[in-house]
């Protein structure tokens, strides 16, 4: 059954009550819901109870656990792609969920016996298996949504995915604050949600194989590379994919920095740190679904500089919005919760991550889109592949820098300003290469945007 003589949707929250988008949308968010109760469950633990591995503790320990998760990014996703593009996606996505259950297992055996060593290997699995899963999810969109979908398709998908962040937050960082009931919470919930996903990826329709006589090729680094160069051949899809790996280095700035931001700096509890993942979030969430009515149902590339501006802007306001010194280890016990947060300097902190989260959403809704339309139809997963390739290596950057930064004796306050000094320096680049991009703002604007 071909999925498309289903006609298109009047409005994109018409696709949630599509079969051919709504199990895959179902799917994705149970993965990334998954993805951030482990990962800030574990995050936490390091942050606030301790723990080492290999010598390492403290805020070296928790870039450590970023990396770890999306190394898998880097060796595995040119065979993701290979994968996604011979074989029939939905039945790929079944084995990948049903993966997920057994690493969860293994999760929840290293919480129960507080063994560091067990998490971060879970946590490696992990990022394998959301490196197995990028490229058939995005590549699946182009098969199950018109052209006239897309634009709204990623923005429910990217919505989605931040929603599941946010809950994820709340749900692995509140689970773990509790002292009397532990992490045996955390175990139960990710192994649940896990058996959710098999059972909502079983029900995604077929998407036939986008080229069912490719050899795969088992070489993660010359497949790579071959990935790399067929992105390459067309300068527009290549910026595209450049331009969309730096919101994971930008992302990844804030993101891996907030548990020993919140705690240090804001003096908040755990509670606190789930709070300022929660404001990001929805600010991505809310502009990714304002892309389908910025744009008019169409792509409008001219979003991409528009976020991008706020992105800096922003990022370098962040650090000004708190305070500028860091607490002092003896002044632990002086924690606060949300609320005593908010009544003091919180809230601007909070309003300015919200516009943060917004314009990253202007930002990468449209790029998504550009890359799904522009792919050949028998590469698209390759070129996602290629693309989660370019996003691991701007992420490990990112850690690499602040790893550096702290090194020289820089601030957590420090390594925001470096990553809006680093986005303004990206933002001027992209608009001398593509000034199609800076064209599309101006025409967007001057029509009344």
């Amino acid at each position: 059954m071909n999925v498309l003589s289903d006609p298109p949707v009047a409005h994109q929250f018409a696709l949630l009550r599509r079969r051919r988008f709504l199990p895959f949308f179902l799917t994705g968010f149970l993965g990334a819901l998954n993805d951030n109760i482990f990962k800030n469950a574990l995050v936490i633990v390091l942050a606030y109870r301790g723990g080492a591995l290999f010598g390492l503790t403290g805020p070296v320990l928790v870039n450590l656990a970023a990396v770890v998760f999306i190394l898998p990014y880097v060796f595995l996703s040119a065979s993701a792609g290979q994968l996604a593009d011979k074989y029939e996606k939905s039945r790929l996505m079944v084995w990948v969920k049903l993966a997920e259950i057994a690493i969860m297992a293994l999760g929840a055996l290293g919480f129960y016996w507080s063994r560091t060593d067990l998490l971060f290997l879970a946590l490696l699995l992990m990022g394998c298996h959301s490196t197995l899963f990028s490229p058939a999810k995005y590549a699946v969109m182009p098969q199950h949504l018109h052209a006239s979908e897309l634009v709204g398709g990623n923005g429910l998908v990217e919505m989605g995915t931040f929603a599941a962040i946010l809950m994820g937050t709340v749900l692995g960082g509140g689970l773990v604050a509790s002292r009397t009931v532990g992490v045996l919470p955390v175990s139960l919930v990710t192994l649940g949600v896990a058996v959710l996903g098999y059972l909502c990826a079983r029900q995604i329709p077929l998407a036939p194989s986008s080229d069912a006589g490719l050899v795969i090729n088992p070489n993660p680094f010359s497949e790579t590379w071959r990935n790399l160069r067929l992105a390459a051949r067309d300068r527009t899809m290549l910026l595209a994919l450049l331009a969309n790996s730096w919101f994971w280095f930008y992302g990844a700035c804030f993101l891996t920095q907030f548990p020993s931001y919140a705690r240090s700096y804001l003096q908040g509890d755990e509670t606190v740190t789930t709070l300022l993942l929660t404001a990001l979030s929805l600010g991505i969430g809310v502009g990714s679904l304002a892309c389908e009515r910025l744009s008019r149902g169409g792509l409008n590339l001219g979003l991409v500089p528009l976020g991008l501006v706020g992105m800096t802007a922003l990022a370098w306001v962040l650090p000004a919005a708190g305070p500028q010194q860091a607490l002092l280890e003896g002044q632990a016990e002086r924690l606060l919760g949300v609320m005593a947060f908010l009544q003091g300097p919180g809230l601007l902190t909070i309003a300015v991550l919200v516009l943060i989260g917004l314009f990253s959403g202007f930002y990468i809704v449209p790029l998504f889109a550009l890359i799904q339309s522009r792919a050949d139809p028998k590469e698209v997963s390759r070129m996602i592949a290629a693309n989660n390739v370019l996003n691991a290596v701007l992420m490990v950057l990112s850690s690499v820098m602040a790893i550096v930064l702290f090194g020289q004796g820089a601030t957590i306050p420090d390594v925001f300003r470096a990553c809006a000094l680093a986005t303004l320096g990206f933002l001027l680049l992209l608009c001398w290469l593509a000034p199609e991009y800076p064209r599309a703002m101006r025409a967007w604007w001057g029509s009344g945007a």
